[in-house]
């Protein structure tokens, strides 16, 4: 039996799509390339006028991206154009801030009565800087008679100190600094009215959520606000804070809480959501200083609580990474750096996973509230780095705690051992 078979015959074009088709998808290519080239420079206006002025720039590149050509279009609106904010820098960089509080007193009086306090007999400069005898401000405000003075007379008193201090810092500082002052802050920067409104707002939202996350742990006196620094650059910062700490290299920060007489954080000057997290961070650190808690336990609770209040931050490794890094990293001679504090001073990947270890013990710790706070108030004023509080209070060893999370075969050694501290 014959078969027939259709040949293909090479000399035959293959048929071609209709116009119609191909005008759509031209059509297409040309829709989604004009939304790609907006959303790109949508993106690159709000991150360079993000750069000069305050812009939620997170927020409103996740709009761009998120729904095109209608969140391009609503970010734009949002962004001020590049003259506006050159001229806003401008204005800025020419205000001059000097008459806005006045010159510093130099005797101060106490509501209770007794002997002045004169201030340039209690006053000394280092770096070029004033730094008060918080000693002697805190003995002269305690009252000057047999019987010890009222606790809002001796909170007056300090706050009349801490804001002498205050305008003679920004007098050393410049006269572009400003000092402003509301119910909980003392915001001293060169930020504009705006920044300085926002970041002292955002210290009385973070002290409320503070309060409420930790409850009777926190302890904010009333009276006293919360005193925030805020450097215009790296070099001032470092000056600054060098005043406190001894020569020699530390870890790169962007914040500080100092707490030597006067407690206050010290941040770099930056964009609002830089800072905010700085800000919930070493407020968790002042509102645990009546405590004194272990330098590990201290900042496992201030980097729980910076997430809680801040929202967590970007990270450059992924959570399976941090835990390979943690399982190869830690032994039974490094937990001794976490245990003493001496790793969160360090400038390599150690701070990083002496961090995140201290978040984690935390973290774990405090699922079971009622229990970790009995802890935190037995490891108060603690020499061992916690370990009796942990035994006492949570039937813990530390040293085995740790291990665990970090997947050691051997806890053998992993304890707090104070006399191998230096």
């Amino acid at each position: 039996m014959l078969r027939r078979f259709r040949l293909f015959r090479p000399d035959r074009a293959t048929p071609s799509p209709p116009a119609a088709v191909l005008y759509a998808m031209f059509h297409f290519a040309a829709v989604l390339g004009a939304c790609l080239l907006l959303n790109v420079l949508a993106s690159r206006r709000v991150i360079e006028v993000g750069r000069l002025v305050y812009q939620p720039v997170r927020m409103l590149l996740l709009m761009i991206w998120l729904f095109p050509f209608v969140g391009a279009f609503f970010a734009l609106m949002a962004t001020p154009s590049r003259r506006v904010a050159d001229s806003v820098v401008a204005d800025h960089q020419r205000r001059d801030r000097s008459g806005e509080c006045g010159p510093p007193e130099a005797t101060l009086t106490h509501s209770d009565g007794g002997t002045p306090f004169q201030v340039g007999e209690h006053l000394q400069w280092a770096h070029e800087l004033p730094v008060l005898d918080w000693q002697a401000l805190d003995l002269w405000a305690a009252g000057h008679t047999a019987s010890p003075a009222s606790e809002a007379g001796r909170h007056h008193a300090i706050s009349q100190g801490r804001r002498t201090w205050l305008l003679h810092l920004r007098e050393a500082l410049g006269p572009h600094m400003g000092l402003l002052e509301t119910q909980d802050a003392w915001v001293l920067s060169s930020l504009n009215e705006r920044q300085e409104q926002g970041v002292a707002e955002y210290v009385h939202t973070a002290r409320q959520r503070i309060t409420r996350l930790l409850g009777d742990l926190a302890c904010f006196p009333v009276g006293l606000r919360s005193v925030l620094l805020v450097m215009d650059n790296g070099e001032d910062y470092y000056r600054y804070v060098s005043i406190y700490y001894p020569e020699g290299e530390f870890a790169n920060s962007g914040g500080m809480f100092i707490d030597a007489g006067c407690p206050h954080f010290v941040v770099v000057r930056d964009h609002l959501n830089v800072i905010e997290p700085t800000i919930a961070h070493e407020l968790t650190h002042s509102a645990l200083s009546h405590l004194r808690l272990p330098r590990w336990l201290d900042e496992g609770i201030a980097v729980n609580s910076e997430r809680r209040v801040a929202g967590p931050q970007p990270s450059l490794h992924t959570p399976h990474e941090l835990h390979a890094m943690h399982c190869a990293h830690w032994s039974a001679e490094k937990i001794q750096r976490l245990w003493s504090g001496d790793a969160f001073f360090h400038i390599d990947d150690h701070t990083l996973l002496a961090y995140e270890l201290a978040r984690i013990i935390v973290e774990q710790m405090s699922r079971d509230w009622d229990g970790f706070a009995a802890f935190v108030r037995a490891a108060a004023n603690a020499s061992d780095g916690g370990a009796a509080a942990a035994r006492d209070t949570l039937g813990l060893d530390l040293g085995g705690y740790a291990a665990a999370l970090v997947e050691s075969p051997d806890a053998d050694g992993w304890a707090p051992r104070p006399a191998t501290w230096s």
